[in-house]
């Protein structure tokens, strides 16, 4: 259960280090040294577990609350002695560190200013937690012992027949033979326990694996045995160090021998935490390096290598801060200079970050893609390529424009390869001297020709009288070619262009030339033959109630729809 707790904590503990530190200096002692160590949580445990490891018992009493008032004789010594046989056998300590490291003790464990839990221990079957409590000595400086509640807890004597398996099954020359306050045989105890908790978690996890693969199908999948593979090495670590802890304290390893490797169990659980995310990492990425690379997608597979590549440096800044602060070292400074490292660095790459940014931004919104003809600000071209600093553009005149990502997604990108179809949109400027029926029947014969063409959108077909020019009538043509393919818009256009300029003609007008072009020949004006046509067609229109102004009616649409023969490019 400790453990656990202490795994959860990794990711925040360099940060709880450096508000530890920055607590400390804040305040100002104006009282001596306490040369016991007793001025901090973890300085008062840390005291405590010498001792003990020394067998100074009467220097271990002095961690110890021991209350005045109980009626029972209190023997410090005694009670330190019990302390750590309880410890051996049936007790924890929190991490030194875990610990706190201020004078104040932690402020976010909801226990009040003076209490600091630090670990829990069993008797006769109850667990209850073991607590400092911070009392003042007579400079009126702060002191943690271990307080009276949990010195009353402490039975006076424990059994004999409870001694350490390990000092059962060794040798009596190992069990007398002490180094560190420790039998020796302890020492050799908990390599084989090391040894054998590794052993027996490679078995369940390679067991699980071989059932998991064999019991589900989807588990031999490529991404899904990645997957499995990345988790099979961290959870094996983390099940062998969970063996570890639980058996060394099951079989009653001193506590002197488990608290000096607390600090080490907490390093390896904080190396499998970051070797899970590392392998996490890389299996992620793998598997959208795959996917792009079968799409073709180069611009993303950059970013994914890139984020890749920034998520590992990441890791690693993370590991070495949370490893130092682990070990004690004030990490405040060094967080200090990255930051302040870090604020020069984002100065000097402001371009760069700006630009990666964009091709972030390119790729997830993908405006364009890899073959699009596109408008960027002035510049019109093919999309070549979309790199991780920026995007080449091959224009008509077949050079290359290479535009920075900041600045290409900043601007208006106007892509031509999304349109479903054409606008054609000309204007024709008839002769002012064209009579009223004359446009009347140009009105009507180039909306035909838009209705009747194959390839013309009839909901989007118009044919307007504008206005009226400085030298010209103004028609403007309005309607939606139904192609994506530009060359083809060009063929049908010049069409209906040719279309329309024979209709002008046979009305017996014409296009209308600028009023400031002087002529020096002679006019030949307007045919009478053909004006005369085009009126009588109108005048016919008109006595047959037929004349299709303003608007055309659906039956006459239907009629004219696909009548004009277009021959269509082959496939």
């Amino acid at each position: 259960m400790l453990f656990a707790l202490t795994l959860l904590s990794l990711p925040s503990l360099a940060q709880e280090q450096a508000k530890d530190t920055t607590a400390a200096e804040a305040v100002e002692p104006d009282w001596p040294i306490d040369t016991l160590g007793r001025r901090t949580p973890r300085g008062a445990v840390q005291g405590f577990i010498r001792s003990i490891a020394r067998e100074n018992y009467e220097k271990a009493a002095l961690y110890l609350n021991l209350d005045s008032t109980l009626d029972q004789k209190q023997n410090g010594a005694k009670l330190a002695h019990a302390l750590q046989r309880l410890l051996d056998q049936s007790g924890e300590i929190v991490p030194y560190s875990l610990l706190s490291d201020t004078y104040e003790g932690r402020e976010d464990d909801n226990l009040g200013p003076n209490l600091e839990r630090v670990g829990e221990a069993t008797v006769n079957g109850e667990e209850f937690d073991l607590f400092l409590e911070k009392m003042e000595d007579a400079e009126g400086g702060p002191i943690w012992l271990f307080s009276s509640q949990t010195v009353q807890r402490i039975p006076p004597i424990i059994e004999e027949a409870d001694k350490p398996l390990a000092d059962k099954v060794m040798p009596q020359v190992a069990v007398e033979t002490k180094w560190n306050g420790v039998p020796v045989g302890q020492w050799f105890f908990l390599l084989l326990i090391a040894v054998l908790a590794y052993a027996a978690s490679w078995v369940v996890i390679k067991t699980s694996v071989f059932f998991l693969k064999r019991g589900w199908r989807r588990a031999r999948e490529e991404h899904i045995a990645a997957i499995i593979q990345a988790f099979s090495l961290p959870i094996q670590l983390y099940l062998a160090l969970w063996l570890f802890i639980i058996t060394t304290q099951r079989v009653g390893i001193s506590i002197i021998v488990r608290q000096q490797f607390s600090q080490l169990t907490v390093l390896i659980g904080l190396a499998v935490f970051l070797l899970l995310l590392w392998r996490l990492i890389e299996v992620m990425s793998q598997y959208l390096e795959r996917r792009l690379t079968r799409k073709r997608n180069q611009a993303a597979l950059s970013a994914v290598l890139f984020l890749r590549r920034g998520a590992k440096i990441a890791i690693v800044v993370f590991g070495v801060i949370a490893f130092l602060g682990t070990l004690g070292f004030d990490v405040t400074t060094g967080l200090a200079a990255l930051g302040i490292g870090g604020i020069a660095l984002a100065l000097g790459a402001q371009k760069t970050v700006e630009n990666f940014v964009g091709s972030v931004t390119l790729i997830a919104d993908q405006p364009i893609r890899v073959g699009d003809f596109c408008k960027v600000g002035e510049t019109t071209g093919t999309v070549e390529s979309i790199g991780m600093r920026s995007t080449r553009l091959r224009t008509n005149d077949r050079t290359v424009v290479t535009i920075p990502n900041g600045d290409f997604s900043s601007q208006r990108i106007e892509n031509f390869a999304h349109r479903d179809r054409v606008w054609f949109h000309p204007t024709f400027g008839v002769r002012c001297d064209t009579s009223p029926d004359q446009i009347r029947y140009l009105l009507v014969e180039l909306r035909s020709i838009l209705y009747a063409h194959p390839k013309i959108d009839p909901e989007s077909a118009r044919v307007r009288f504008v206005g009226v020019g400085a030298s010209s009538y103004n028609l403007e043509v309005f309607s939606y070619v139904m192609t994506a393919d530009y060359n083809e818009f060009l063929e049908i256009q010049e069409d209906l262009l040719l279309r329309m300029l024979d209709v002008i003609n046979a009305s017996g007008s014409g296009l209308a030339f600028p009023s400031q072009t002087l002529y020096l020949g002679r006019d030949t004006g307007l045919s009478e033959e053909k004006t005369q046509a085009a009126e009588a067609k109108v005048r016919q229109w008109r006595e047959a109630d037929d004349l299709p102004l303003p608007g055309f009616s659906e039956e006459r649409i239907a009629s004219l729809r696909n009548t004009i023969p277009y021959k269509e490019k082959d496939a």
